[in-house]
C-alpha cells in the first residue's frame, strides 16, 4: 500500500516534521501551498506542490517551480475546495491508501476544523487518513480501531461522535470501559480516556467517531525541556 505525506500551511514544527518523516516511510510527498516552506527550511523536496499559492513565500515558490522533477498544480483562488483537500484527492489519485497530514493545525480554527473534516474523505473512499501535530494524532473511524499502549501517541484517548449517534460503542483495555453504549453528539463523555492494557480496542456498530490521541500540554512542555 502506498503511503503519502501531505504538509499543509498551518503551524509546523520543523524538528517534529523531520522526526515524523524519519519514522515513517512515505512513497509520495505533497506540499499544499505554504506547506512547501517546511520542505524548503529542512532542505527537502516534495514530489508535488499544489495550491493557489496565495500564502507561500515568493522565493520558496520560485525555488520549487525551477525544479523540473517536481509536479506542480496551480489552483485558482476562487475554488470550492481548500488546498489541503486538493492535496488529499491528489494523493488518492496517485494510488495512496494511507495519507498522513502535518501542518493542519494552528491559529485558524476554521482551517483546523476543515482539515479534521477531511478525514471523512478517507471513510468515503476506503483510505486511512491521519492528521498529526506534536501533541495530537487524529483519526476518524466507523467500525473498529486497535491502539497499542507502547505505540500510543500521547497520554489520553478522546472520542467525539461525528454523527448524531454512535451505537454499540465498546471500549476494551481502557481506564473507562464501555459495553454496547450509544454515544451522542454534543456530549463530553468520551474525553480523556486512558489505555491500561497492552492493547485497547475501540469498537462501534453504526456511526462515525473522531479518535484523538493527545499528549497533555504540560507533559509536552516538560519533554521539550
Amino acid at each position: 500500500m502506498r503511503r503519502a505525506l501531505i504538509v499543509a500551511g498551518g503551524s509546523m514544527d520543523a524538528a517534529f516534521g523531520r522526526n515524523y518523516i524519519e519514522k515513517t516511510r512515505f512513497d509520495l510527498t505533497i506540499a499544499a501551498d505554504a506547506g512547501m516552506q517546511f520542505f524548503y527550511d529542512t532542505d527537502g523536496k516534495p514530489d508535488w506542490i499544489i495550491g493557489d499559492f496565495d500564502s507561500v513565500n515568493g522565493e520558496t515558490l520560485q525555488y520549487y517551480k525551477a525544479k523540473e522533477d517536481i509536479g506542480l498544480i496551480r489552483l485558482v483562488p476562487e475554488k470550492d475546495d481548500t488546498d489541503t483537500e486538493a492535496a488529499v484527492r491528489l494523493a488518492m489519485k496517485e494510488g495512496c491508501g494511507e495519507i498522513h497530514i502535518l501542518g493542519a493545525t494552528g491559529s485558524r480554527v476554521d482551517h483546523m476544523l476543515g482539515n479534521i473534516g477531511l478525514l471523512g474523505i478517507g471513510l468515503e473512499e476506503g483510505v486511512d487518513i491521519i492528521l498529526a501535530d506534536p501533541q495530537n494524532r487524529v483519526r476518524m473511524i466507523k467500525d473498529r480501531l486497535t491502539l497499542s499502549r507502547c505505540g500510543q501517541y500521547g497520554n489520553y484517548v478522546s472520542l467525539l461522535p461525528v454523527t448524531a449517534e454512535v451505537t454499540g460503542v465498546t471500549l476494551l483495555g481502557m481506564k473507562y470501559p464501555l459495553r454496547d453504549f450509544t454515544m451522542r453528539r454534543y456530549r463530553s463523555l468520551g474525553i480523556s480516556n486512558e489505555i491500561t492494557e497492552d492493547t485497547a480496542e475501540i469498537i462501534l456498530k453504526e456511526g462515525v467517531l473522531l479518535v484523538i490521541e493527545a499528549l497533555d500540554s504540560f507533559t509536552a512542555t516538560n519533554k521539550k525541556q
